[in-house]
C-alpha cells in the first residue's frame, strides 16, 4: 500500500492544475484560445507571472491550428523541443537537425553555433509548417535573416528562447517585425525567460485544441 496520501490520476491532476491556474492568473487580456496556451504555460513552468511576458501576434492562434490541422511539420531549434512534443496528439513530424552529421563541421568552417549551422535544412522546409525555437537565441535571429532573404514563410513562428545574450533581444525583433515585415504570424515570450519546455509546451497547447481538448 502506498505510504503518502496524494492524488495519483494523471486526467484530475491536470484538470485540477488548471482550475488552480484559472484562480491564481489574470487572464482577460487573452482570448479564449490565447487563455489556452497561456494557462499550458503556467502549467509548464508554475509562474502566473509569465504570462506578462506573453505576446501573441494578430491571427497567430488560428495560423497554428489551420496549420496543424492539415498535418504541418514542426521545425525545432533543438532536441529537447521535439522531444517535448506531445506527439501523439501531433498529426504531422517534428524535426531537429542539430545532431546531423555535416553540422558540427559546418559549425566549424563558419564559425557560427550548431544551432545557426543545423538551419541550413530548413528553408526546402519552412513553408506551411511551424516553427518552435526555445534555446538558441542565434537560431531565431538566423530564421529571421532567413525570412528577411527570401525563404519561404512558415505557418507561425513560436519563438521562446531563453537566456541573457541575445535572448530578449531576438524575442524582441521577432515580435517587432513577424507580422508587419516578414507576414509571418508569432507567439512569443519577451525577455530572458524561455526555453525548450515553453516552446514544446505552447505547441501542445495548439495541438490538444485541434484535437478537441480545453480546459
Amino acid at each position: 500500500m502506498p505510504r503518502f496520501d496524494y492524488l495519483r490520476d494523471p486526467d484530475e491532476i491536470e484538470r485540477q492544475s488548471f482550475i488552480q491556474i484559472r484562480q491564481l492568473a489574470d487572464l482577460s487580456q487573452f482570448d479564449t484560445d490565447q487563455q489556452q496556451v497561456a494557462m499550458r504555460l503556467i502549467h509548464t513552468s508554475g509562474d502566473p507571472g509569465i504570462v506578462q511576458d506573453l505576446r501573441f501576434s494578430p491571427g497567430a492562434i488560428p495560423a497554428g491550428l489551420n496549420a496543424l490541422a492539415k498535418g504541418a511539420d514542426v521545425l525545432c531549434d533543438i532536441e529537447m523541443v521535439s522531444h517535448g512534443i506531445s506527439k501523439r496528439h501531433l498529426q504531422g513530424q517534428a524535426y531537429c537537425f542539430l545532431n546531423s552529421p555535416t553540422v558540427a563541421e559546418r559549425a566549424r568552417q563558419t564559425g557560427e553555433t550548431r544551432s545557426m549551422a543545423a538551419m541550413a535544412e530548413w528553408p526546402a522546409r519552412l513553408a506551411g509548417n511551424i516553427v518552435a525555437i526555445g534555446n538558441a537565441p542565434t537560431a531565431l535571429f538566423r530564421l529571421l535573416d532567413l525570412l528577411n532573404d527570401g525563404s519561404p514563410r512558415p505557418a507561425l513562428i513560436i519563438g521562446m528562447p531563453v537566456g541573457f545574450i541575445n535572448a530578449a533581444e531576438s524575442k524582441q525583433t521577432l515580435w517587432d517585425l513577424a507580422s508587419t515585415e516578414f507576414q509571418t504570424p508569432c507567439i512569443t515570450l519577451l525577455g530572458r525567460r524561455g526555453g525548450s519546455s515553453l516552446a514544446a509546451a505552447t505547441l501542445n497547447a495548439l495541438t490538444r485544441m485541434v484535437n478537441g481538448i480545453r480546459f
